[in-house]
């Protein structure tokens, strides 16, 4: 009937689909994990001590440059 079309897979048309298949498939990859059995017990002094230091450096650093 008609001519079979041969279909050409290349990155153009690959990249979307792999990052959208990656993008549905993550979120359930990391949901099976437990989460801290006790709200104290959540670590959030370090990354927390972390951002308070960055913005105190960053506004000195603004501070200092006007």
């Amino acid at each position: 009937m008609f001519p079979a079309k041969k279909y050409k897979i290349t990155m153009d048309r690959l990249l979307p689909v792999v990052l959208t298949l990656l993008c549905i498939v993550l979120p359930l990859i990391t949901m099976a994990q437990d989460g801290p059995q006790d709200p104290e017990d959540t670590p959030i002094d370090g990354g927390l001590g972390l951002l308070i230091a960055a913005g105190v450096g960053y506004g000195v650093k603004k501070y200092r440059d006007v």
